[in-house]
């Protein structure tokens, strides 16, 4: 089944069908948006910060981009289930433009903030593009969020894709913007959690598809590519890593070293979680580029459990010890902010 069917299986829901503006709370800083209504045309109609957005029960099918002037924004769905209001868009890296140029991997994103202490809840933001439907394109990465904004705060959203489904970037190479995810589901293939910024995974689930290749891996959850000068990446803690692919398919991680910032020293631990059977267990961990090996990166484990965290091979599963996984907690990635 195709992932747009997917998304409104058994929901019953209409979608939005244009651009007509949001319904807005007389006396209170609130917009509601309802099928038949754009969840961008709410988004326009914010005039400052604190605002809160409801997003009710439909398919939006439009791509939302929230700019840095919409500080504090709330975004949220009407119910607390996340399958009921879903943001989706098909756009890839190399999906043509107008002008005929390609959007890029951030481009691509069916979501998109710059917003600083924005939230985001009971949400489903996807993005359903296929490689089966477009063998000519070749920039196969298609973007469900992209978030590079400071005290960005996602809590009960699904965020579904294939092949980079999460960017939490920075704002510039030297900030170290802060992200926060609880108790959502994100799924993908390839790199499918990625980037520079200092984010932290709590009570969150992983789910790996399955991927019609005959190589292996299939694919690798994270991919950081945090700044040398950030003593602190992707922290995922309390979480549950699931697969729809075979046991062994998939690698935990491997580190990104963008052209654009050689210098970066990805930074991953991973602690207190649950790792199915579809990380191999033997090496987690692979590389992207040769001249940056996994084993010179800042990866670390710290007390997981479940077949996909057994170790077999010590060397290949750095350890926190004790003393060092005092510092790898939410409020030692915080500081000052606590969402």
């Amino acid at each position: 089944m195709r992932r747009r069917t997917l998304l409104a299986a058994g929901l019953g829901l209409a979608a939005a069908t244009g651009p007509t503006p949001a319904h807005a709370t007389e006396g209170h800083r609130v917009l509601h948006v309802h099928p038949g209504d754009s969840v961008q045309a709410a988004v326009d109609a914010v005039t400052g910060p604190g605002w809160t957005i409801v997003v009710h029960p439909g398919t939006y099918r439009e791509v939302v981009n929230i700019p840095a002037s919409a500080t504090e924004l709330t975004l949220r769905g009407a119910t607390r289930d996340p399958r009921a209001a879903v943001i989706v868009y098909d756009n890839a890296n190399g999906t043509k433009k107008p002008d005929g140029s390609t959007y890029g991997t951030a481009g691509s994103a069916t979501f998109t903030s710059a917003a600083p202490g924005l939230t985001v809840r009971d949400l489903t933001l996807a993005n359903d593009w296929l490689r089966a439907d477009h063998p000519d394109i070749t920039g196969t990465q298609a973007v469900a969020a992209f978030t590079y904004g400071d005290r960005t705060h996602f809590d009960n959203v699904r965020l579904l894709a294939h092949q980079d489904t999460l960017f939490v970037e920075t704002t510039a190479l030297d900030s170290f913007d802060r992200q926060y995810f609880r108790r959502c589901r994100i799924e993908g293939d390839v790199d499918f959690v990625f980037g520079r910024a200092t984010a932290v995974f709590e009570e969150c689930r992983f789910h790996t598809l399955q991927r019609d290749v005959t190589f292996t891996p299939k694919g690798m959850v994270f991919a950081p590519s945090t700044a040398r000068a950030n003593p602190r990446g992707i922290l995922a803690v309390r979480s549950r890593i699931t697969s729809g692919a075979e046991d062994g398919a998939y690698k935990l991680a491997r580190p990104w070293v963008p052209s654009y910032e050689t210098t970066a020293w990805p930074s991953l631990v991973v602690r207190d979680s649950w790792i199915g059977p579809g990380i191999d267990p033997v090496a987690p961990y692979t590389d992207m580029r040769e001249q940056y090996p996994w084993q010179t990166m800042r990866f670390r484990e710290y007390g997981n459990s479940g077949p996909g965290a057994a170790i077999t091979v010590p060397e290949n599963r750095p350890q926190l010890t004790p003393e060092e996984a005092e510092s790898h907690t939410r409020s030692a990635y915080f500081g000052d902010w606590r969402p």
